[in-house]
Formats: C-alpha cells, structure tokens, sequence
C-alpha cells in the first residue's frame, strides 16, 4: 500500500499541500522526468515494496512489518521535512486519527498478503478510497460505479465464475482486504483533513510518527528479538523507502506539473501495477476471472473520476 497522501489524490480527489515537496522530490531526480513516468516509477515502487515486504514474514509478523515500515518511513520524512511538533488539541487529534487508519491499513495489508496475491490485495483494498469518492453522491451512475467494483471484488474472491486454479478467497482471507479497504478509506479523509490544516509534508511526518507508536507494540510481541536482527532491520529500510519515501517523492513531483484529474486517473491503474509486479517477483498467476476483476475496479475508479470532473466542470 502506498503510504502517501497522494493515494488521497486518487478516488478521492483531495490534493495534498506543498509543502516541504520540493526537498522530497529532490530524492527523485530532475524534472526532466515526464509526470507520467514518475507516477508509474512511484507505483511500481510501492508495489515492488510490498513484494519484498513478504519476505519478512519468515521472519517477523505483519505487526512488526508494519512497524519496520512506518518507524523508519517517519524517521526519513521527519529529518527531510524538520516538520514543527507544536499543535493545538484539534490538530493533534486529527494527528493521531490520521496515524491509527494509517497503522491499520498497513497492518491489515500485510496480514492480507499472507493469505492472497499481491495484485487480489491491492485490488480489493482500492474499493476503500473509490466508496469515499461516491459516499455523497446521490446519482445512479455513481452507485453503478460501485456496483462494478463490487462485481470485481466478487470475481476475485471467486465468487462468480471458475477461479482460475486459485480457489476462492476463505473467510478470513476476504475479511483482511475489507479491513485493508477500510483503513484506506480512513486514510484518505483524515489524511485529507490533515493536509489541509496542517500542509500536506508535515502531516505525512507527524501521521507515520503517530502510526510508527501506534503499531510498535503490535511489532514488538509479534516479533520479539528477531525485529532488530541487522538483516531484518535492512529489509525494513528498503520496504520503507521503495514504499513510502520514494513514491511519495515521486508522486510529489509528478503532482507539482500535472493536473490532480489526470493524476488521479493514473493512479487509478495501481491495482494493475499489484498483479503485474505479483505476477513477475512473487510468481502469483491470477486466472482470467480474477483479472476480470481487477479490470472492473480500475474502471469503476476511472468511471467514478470522470464522472466527477465532469460534474465539476459544468458547476464551474
């Protein structure tokens, strides 16, 4: 999962501040790069990151994945961004909001990927931050939308159709994506309300802080000693910065010289981006159904975005 605000930028339409974006997007390069080619870098990293997430698990739980991901994810943005730490109760609240949907959505994620591939994980977690985007609406296309993904999600957990070889998702399996949609949807409006009171750098900072406390217990009694083995320790490094650091940089960057409608069009193709790299690291095969599936949600995402912008359009 991408633990940047700009996922917010994606179903949800909400645009993160800029603060502090120029100092990350110098970890990325020039801006000699195309936009777009930094939004497919940024995506392939995040996914690439969860790939060598689950070489964790022999090792450590996804508690203590979690914690690996998001404490060294704050300790970089917090020496990048030098954020202020002083906040109103308000602020502070919405802070630590922000860090729990952030903790849960990773901790869910990891869980997830234990019991299915990588690309069935990301695709059903997206219809999280899609539902946020339609919540409002009252217009029938829009619930048509979330029928579509609906429709997906039912092909992936093999609920609909032959399964492609993989079986159908169990219970629990299915219960952990809905976990992971629900922490994302969570993530997109306190992350939404966070860039807005306090700049989109800072409350990235602060929120990883709030989720690095949030899930370390978690990491710790899962994990015990074996979560500061050195080789343990590295493999967290590198799943923090191909997962946060990086594509947030990236994203950023890309966002800073592209409209927020086409960003959140291509970010639409993330769960795409998950079963290709699922397919080519961790050699998940998904069945025709299952990537029927994830056709219908990236096209319930880019349904329900266009639909928007449109309206937007007109009322402007």
């Amino acid at each position: 999962m991408s633990g940047t605000y700009t996922c917010a930028v994606g179903p949800s339409g909400a645009r993160p501040a800029a603060g502090g974006a120029r100092r990350l997007a110098a970890l990325v390069g020039p801006d000699a790069v195309p936009p777009p080619l930094l939004m497919l870098l940024g995506m392939v990293s995040t996914q690439v990151g969860a790939a060598i997430a689950t070489g964790l698990f022999r090792t450590v739980s996804p508690g203590g994945t979690t914690a690996l991901r998001l404490g060294f994810g704050a300790l970089v943005l917090l020496a990048v961004v030098r954020p202020t730490l002083r906040l109103g109760p308000r602020s502070a609240g919405l802070v630590v909001a922000f860090g729990v949907a952030m903790a849960g959505m990773n901790l869910a994620f990891y869980t997830a990927l234990q019991r299915v591939p990588l690309g069935v994980a990301v695709t059903i977690a997206f219809t999280g931050p899609l539902l946020v985007s339609v919540a409002a609406s009252r217009r029938a296309r829009d619930v048509g939308w979330v029928l579509l993904a609906g429709f997906g999600v039912a092909l992936l957990a093999g609920l609909l159709g032959p399964d492609g070889g993989t079986g159908p998702l169990d219970g629990t399996a299915l219960a952990w994506c809905g976990l992971v949609a629900l922490g994302w949807a969570g993530y997109v409006v306190f992350g939404k309300a966070v860039s807005t009171r306090l700049g989109g750098s800072r409350g990235l900072a602060l929120g990883m802080v709030a989720g690095a406390v949030c899930v370390l217990p978690f990491g710790v009694a899962g994990s015990g000693a074996a979560l500061f083995d050195p080789w343990t320790l590295t493999l967290g490094l590198g799943v923090a910065l191909l997962s946060s650091v990086l594509p947030y940089s990236a994203e950023m960057a890309a966002l800073r010289r592209m409209p927020a409608r086409v960003f959140a069009v291509l970010l639409s193709l993330e769960p795409a981006v998950a079963a290709l790299v699922g397919l080519t690291l961790l050699h998940e095969t998904l069945g025709w159904p299952q990537l029927l599936g994830v056709g219908c949600v990236v096209a319930a995402s880019l349904g329900a975005i266009t639909a928007r912008s449109g309206r937007s359009g007109r009322s402007g």
